[in-house]
């Protein structure tokens, strides 16, 4: 049997297969059964195996995979090309291991400096956290929203145990530090939150007692019909004035009181509905005297518009209500008729009013001698020829003649 020969392998006439390196041949094993061909071919695929293994590991560092397992990979390897069962170049994949060897050194480094750059962000990051519940355990427990910081504080507190599930490792002392700082402001935070809603519990108690008390005084009411409704009202303003006692036990407690007062305006709007109707015939008789009297809305003559309103107003009077819906309307009305007629009272007083009427004349008299004035130049300015004194004079006599208008002279 003829050795089979090949690059970086050999087989023996007993069918030993041999890889060759720079010591010299080395046997790899046996491949019973098969022809010389077949026996390198199947150590041949056994390099490619190591050769992809090693490939593969190059490709982890350039991806910065974790140095301890890169080096933990590489040490396996390098034991298995030492004694490998295969044929081929075993040295260049020695080669290429001793260079990834360096690269594990500076990706140790790398990754060194990264673990500590994380381990300062985290300290940060927590260190806001504390922060922000130290700023929420400083403030004025009489201005703190609970419902908001309490929501405030759990998200906090989330934040802080998501950090420490999936961030990096703190040391001991940063960690205990900030947590105590962090504890200490939580425990802070939920002292004052039980203060305070214990403080508001008993103040809900005690506005709950009095509202329950205007309630049963309310309801007591309900005997007096439309009597009852000025009491209601009054305890109505005592209710607002109560303050809250929770949202449920207000919106229990109104609704009881809100029924009660109900009660009483069902009762009055029943009395309006009789009394709409017993007054109906009375907006008959008010409508026909407003017909009657919005003509004085255009009427000069005082003395008889006067007359005529107050023979209206003692019939309007001497008529009574009418329906609640239409007193608006008709009384509006008639206001409307009672002012025309009272101007026409300012405007005769005005006209007649002894001081004015001396201090227009007084101004009437000056104003006359005036224009008397203002006459003579005009004729003196035109004999002249004088044109600009012709103009002022024209001007000035203008304005005289109009205040004297004015003023009725």
């Amino acid at each position: 049997m003829v050795d089979s020969q090949a690059p970086w392998g050999r087989v023996d006439e007993t069918g030993t297969v041999f890889v060759r390196t720079a010591d010299g041949e080395r046997a790899v094993g046996q491949f019973p059964d098969a022809t010389p061909e077949e026996a390198l071919a199947y150590y041949e695929r056994k390099f490619v195996e190591l050769e992809g293994q090693v490939t593969l590991l190059e490709q982890r560092v350039k991806r910065g995979a974790s140095a301890s397992s890169v080096t933990s990979a590489l040490e396996s390897l390098r034991s298995s090309i030492a004694d490998a069962g295969a044929v081929g170049d075993l040295a260049s994949l020695s080669t290429r291991l001793d260079a990834l060897h360096g690269s594990v050194g500076e990706l140790t480094e790398a990754q060194a400096a990264e673990a500590k750059a994380a381990v300062q962000q985290a300290i940060a990051d927590r260190t806001v956290i504390v922060e922000q519940a130290e700023a929420l355990a400083a403030k004025d427990p009489s201005t703190v929203q609970w419902k908001q910081a309490s929501q405030t504080l759990d998200g906090l507190f989330a934040s802080w145990k998501d950090a420490q599930q999936n961030g990096p490792r703190l040391p001991k002392s940063d960690r205990d530090e900030l947590w105590t700082r962090f504890r200490t402001a939580r425990t802070k935070i939920e002292t004052g939150r039980r203060a305070f809603f214990a403080e508001l519990d008993a103040a809900h108690k005690d506005v709950r007692s009095r509202k329950q008390e205007l309630v049963e005084k309310a309801e007591a009411l309900a005997g007096k019909g439309v009597d009852g409704i000025s009491e209601y009202r009054a305890l109505l303003d005592q209710w607002k004035s109560a303050g809250r006692a929770g949202k449920k036990v207000d919106d229990s407690l109104w609704a009881k009181f809100s029924a009660a007062g109900d009660v009483l305006y069902a009762a009055k709007a029943e009395q309006d509905a009789k009394d709409d109707e017993e007054f109906a015939g009375n907006l008959t008789l008010k409508l026909a005297l407003l017909d009657e009297a919005e003509p004085l809305l255009g009427e000069t003559d005082r003395d008889k518009a006067r007359t005529a309103l107050l023979s209206i107003q003692k019939r309007w009077d001497a008529i009574g209500k009418v329906p609640r819906d239409s007193v608006r309307t008709v009384e509006d009305r008639l206001r409307k008729v009672e002012a025309a007629v009272r101007k026409l009272d300012d405007d005769h007083w005005q006209r007649n009013n002894p001081e004015r009427k001396a201090r227009s004349e007084g101004l009437a008299a000056q104003l006359g001698d005036a224009i008397a004035k203002l006459e003579q130049e005009l004729d003196a300015a035109k004999q002249s020829g004088d044109d600009r004194r012709i103009k002022e004079a024209t001007e000035a006599l203008d304005a005289r003649k109009a205040w004297l208008g004015a003023i009725g002279g």
